[in-house]
């Protein structure tokens, strides 16, 4: 009896069972992910090894997105290093400014992603694909070029928590405040090098893009992976096309006594919830808070799909952004940017008096495109909120989903949007 992650680490690793907890295997890579801070000291470390002309390529993916447009000297730079590299060796997912998007979106949105792979990314969110039932997981540069070179890497098989959501969400309530309500109880190190599973009546109802929420923020408790099993939905959404290659969807066998602990929360409680700075386990609920803030942002690999940006829109139609608050909202990918401008969500966004610009994560990691000022407070989509995330170390950030942020950008402070009506 095992659980997703022993099950997809045993069949990448060829042995005819799932592999065991506290395991050591090597195994075979579906995709490797880098992107412009992970991408050139990859590359450098691959040619370190000799190993050029061994290079699959055919699993490496390369996105600009993090200094996305280059803000300086130093960071054109680096985008140029890994815009060679790219063509030295003919990396054909190779994903340009304007031609792409946040890597996790691009990864999901091109049909990487698909349940039963195995996927590493030199990016810690890469444990988003987890919503799709992969295994993926974020690695530093050093094993990502070992994986360019071999297509294989090893693993410590994890020990795997369940968490059960059962119930029907109140309004408002979305995949980010699930991630959050679970983090505030067990900690930013409650599932360390844990792989997570969720299930239950709450997960089952929600749309895709609201898991990748759940699974990208499982990197927040400390997780290796966070998945969650593939349904009709994520079958609907890669087929037709869009999905690259075979997949095969993997199951746990329902045993109880396979996971390591089990936790379980009723939906009806949980409400739009707020972490506060500066760790994503400091929540609150959105309406015991009374917050004023200088800066609100919607967009990043968590809360930059369409989805986030119709709710967010649907909020602040006819409404105007307060005059004390600049608003930011940056669409994840080219593609939902598209969408976006189609459903009339930026003429929205723009008539309300937001910043609209081009998928970036610019601001996310406190690069550009929205840092903060010393004293300043920013409700953000985003994943973390440690000191100086988002700029001065004097800042502070807190976590929200979009219509949480919307709603606080009208009206100036941290607002529950059922406030708004």
């Amino acid at each position: 009896m095992s659980t997703i992650a022993e099950k997809i680490l045993g069949e990448k690793a060829g042995k005819d069972n799932a592999a065991n907890a506290g395991e050591i295997v090597d195994c075979a890579v579906d995709y490797i992910m880098v992107n412009d801070i992970t991408g050139v000291p990859a590359f450098e470390v691959f040619e370190e090894l000799g190993r050029e002309d061994e290079i699959r390529r055919e699993k490496v993916v390369v996105v600009q997105d993090h200094y996305v447009p280059n803000k300086d000297v130093a960071s054109a730079e680096q985008a140029k290093a890994l815009r060679d590299y790219a063509r030295r060796y003919r990396i054909e997912h190779y994903y340009e400014i304007g031609r792409g998007g946040v890597c996790h979106q691009v990864m999901i949105e091109d049909g990487f992603a698909a349940p039963g792979r195995l996927i590493i990314g030199a990016d810690s969110h890469t444990c988003s694909y987890g919503a799709l039932g992969a295994f993926s997981t974020g690695v530093g540069s050093t094993e990502a070029a070992a994986a360019m070179a071999t297509g294989r890497l090893w693993f410590k098989v994890p020990e795997t928590q369940k968490f059960v959501i059962n119930g029907t969400l109140k309004r408002y309530v979305m995949g980010k405040d699930i991630i959050l309500h679970v983090i505030g109880d067990i900690g930013v190190s409650g599932s360390l090098y844990k792989a997570q599973e969720f299930y239950g009546t709450a997960i089952e109802s929600l749309s895709l893009s609201d898991r990748i929420t759940i699974s990208n923020m499982a990197i927040e408790a400390g997780a290796k992976a966070g998945i969650i099993p593939p349904d009709e939905k994520v079958f609907e959404f890669l087929n037709g096309g869009r999905v690259r290659g075979e997949y095969n969807a993997v199951y746990a066998d329902g045993n109880e006594g396979d996971y390591e602990e089990v936790f379980e929360y009723d939906a009806t409680e949980i409400v739009p919830t707020v972490a506060k700075p500066f760790l994503p386990e400091n929540t609150a609920p959105a309406n015991e808070l009374d917050v004023l803030i200088d800066q609100a942002y919607l967009g990043s690999c968590t809360n930059g799909r369409i989805e986030d940006l119709r709710v967010a829109a649907k909020l602040l139609k006819g409404k105007k952004v307060n005059p004390e608050v600049r608003m930011i909202v940056v669409p994840a990918s080219e593609k939902v940017f598209r969408q976006a401008i189609e459903e009339g969500l930026i003429l929205t966004f723009l008539n309300a008096g937001a910043f609209v610009c081009g998928p970036t994560c610019g601001a996310c990691l406190g690069g550009h495109m929205g840092v903060l000022a010393s004293g300043e407070r920013c409700i953000s989509t985003t994943n973390r909120n440690f000191i100086g995330r988002m700029g001065h170390k004097d800042s502070e950030v807190y976590l929200a989903n979009p219509a949480v942020v919307a709603a606080s950008a009208i009206t100036g402070r941290i607002t529950d949007p059922a406030e708004l009506g």
